[in-house]
C-alpha cells in the first residue's frame, strides 16, 4: 500500500514538497467551500517533480465535460504526465444550490461525462449525441470539441468518487480508480467487492485499479484528544444540505449512527456549530479516520491494506493544527506505514 496526501490551499505547496520528499505517491486536491482543485494543483505542479497529482474530486456539475478535459490536459502537460483526473457528482444539495444543475440520473450522466472526457483527451475532434450531453448541442457539427494541448508522456487516468453500490460498480466499469471518504476497513472491503463486480461485467480484472480512501488523520498518544480535533471537520461535511440527502450522514447511518447524524445536521441548520461538533459520535470518527499513536495507526493501515486499499490518502485539517503540525503528521503517517509492513 502507498500513501497520498489531501491538500487544502493553505500551505499546499509546502505540504506537497514535503510529501514528495517523504515518499508519498500522490497529492490530492479536493474541491469545496474553500478552493477549487485545478488552481491548487497548478501551483503544486510547479513546485514538485515526482509526486503524482490528482483532483480529489473535480465536481461534475461544476464543469462541462469539455472544460474538464481541457483542464486535465493542461495539468497533465504542466506536470509532465503526473496528473490523475478524479471526478464526482457531488452532493445533491450542492449540485442544485451551487451550480444550478439537477442531480437526477447521476449514473447515466457520469457515464456520458467520462466518455466525452476520454474522447477529448485522445486528441481527436469530438461529436457526441447522448441523452444528457450533446456536442455540438445544435447537432450542426460546427466547431467540434478538439483539445490540442501538447501531449504529455502518459494518458490521464480517471478516478471516480463513489459511495453507493451502483456507483461503485460503475467506477469499476469505466474508471481507473475509486476515491472514497469516511471509510471503515469493513466497508472498504464491501466497496471493493462492488467495484470488482463492475470490472468483471466489463471484462476486466482488478489489476491496475486504484482504491483510494481519503481519511481524516490526527496523530498523538491521546486517542480521545485526536478524535476531538476532528469533530469540526466531520460536522462540516455532515452538515452540508439536508441529512436525508447527505452522503456523509448516509454513511454514518450505515455504521449505526443514524440518530447522531440527524442531530449533527439539525445543529448545523440551527447555526450551532459547537453543538454539531459535540454530537459527532467518537466511535464514528474512530472507525473512519486515522487517530491515535503511530503504533495504533500502523495497525489500522494493515487493516485497510487487507481490505483492498492500494493507496490511502492522509487528510489533514488546516483548522485542527498549523502548518508545522500538518507537516509533522505527514512524517508520522509515513513512519506508521513503514512500521505496518504493508508499504508498497
Amino acid at each position: 500500500m502507498k500513501l497520498g496526501v489531501n491538500l487544502t490551499y493553505q500551505g499546499a505547496a509546502e505540504l506537497a514538497v514535503t510529501a514528495e520528499q517523504l515518499g508519498y505517491d500522490v497529492a490530492f486536491a479536493p474541491e469545496g467551500y474553500r478552493s477549487d482543485a485545478p488552481s491548487v494543483l497548478g501551483l503544486v505542479a510547479g513546485r514538485t517533480e515526482r509526486i503524482a497529482l490528482a483532483s480529489g474530486v473535480m465536481q461534475i456539475p461544476a464543469r462541462t465535460p469539455a472544460l474538464a478535459a481541457l483542464t486535465a490536459a493542461t495539468l497533465n502537460s504542466l506536470s509532465n504526465g503526473r496528473f490523475r483526473l478524479g471526478l464526482g457528482v457531488s452532493n445533491p444539495d450542492v449540485s442544485d444550490g451551487w451550480y444550478g444543475v439537477p442531480f437526477a440520473h447521476p449514473l447515466a450522466r457520469t457515464r456520458e461525462y467520462v466518455e466525452i472526457v476520454r474522447m477529448a483527451l485522445s486528441g481527436e475532434p469530438v461529436c457526441y449525441q447522448g441523452e444528457h450531453y450533446r456536442l455540438p448541442y445544435s447537432g450542426s457539427g460546427g466547431a467540434p470539441l478538439h483539445v490540442i494541448t501538447e501531449a504529455a508522456h502518459s494518458s490521464v487516468p480517471v478516478y471516480l468518487g463513489a459511495v453507493g453500490p451502483k456507483n461503485l460498480r460503475l467506477a469499476g466499469q469505466i474508471a481507473d480508480g475509486w476515491i472514497g471518504v469516511f471509510a471503515a476497513p469493513e466497508h472498504v472491503a464491501q466497496s471493493v467487492e462492488h467495484i470488482r463486480q463492475g470490472r468483471e461485467s466489463a471484462g476486466r480484472t482488478m489489476s491496475g485499479f486504484e482504491t483510494v480512501p481519503a481519511l481524516a488523520t490526527s496523530i498523538g498518544e491521546d486517542t480521545n484528544a485526536c478524535i476531538d480535533l476532528l469533530r469540526d471537520h466531520y460536522a462540516h461535511l455532515m452538515g452540508i444540505g439536508a441529512a436525508e440527502r447527505n452522503f456523509y450522514c448516509s454513511l454514518a447511518a450505515r455504521l449505526g449512527f443514524a440518530d447522531e447524524a440527524a442531530e449533527v445536521s439539525s445543529a448545523v441548520r440551527a447555526g450551532d456549530r459547537d453543538r454539531a461538533a459535540k454530537a459527532v459520535p467518537a466511535d464514528f470518527i474512530d472507525r473512519t479516520a486515522l487517530v491515535g499513536s503511530v503504533g495504533r495507526i500502523a495497525e489500522r493501515l494493515r487493516e485497510y491494506a487487507d481490505a483492498g486499499v492500494t493507496t490511502l490518502s492522509v487528510m489533514i485539517s488546516a483548522v485542527a493544527t498549523d502548518l508545522d503540525g500538518r507537516l509533522a503528521i505527514l512524517d508520522q503517517a509515513m513512519t506508521a506505514l513503514n512500521r505496518s509492513g504493508v508499504r508498497d
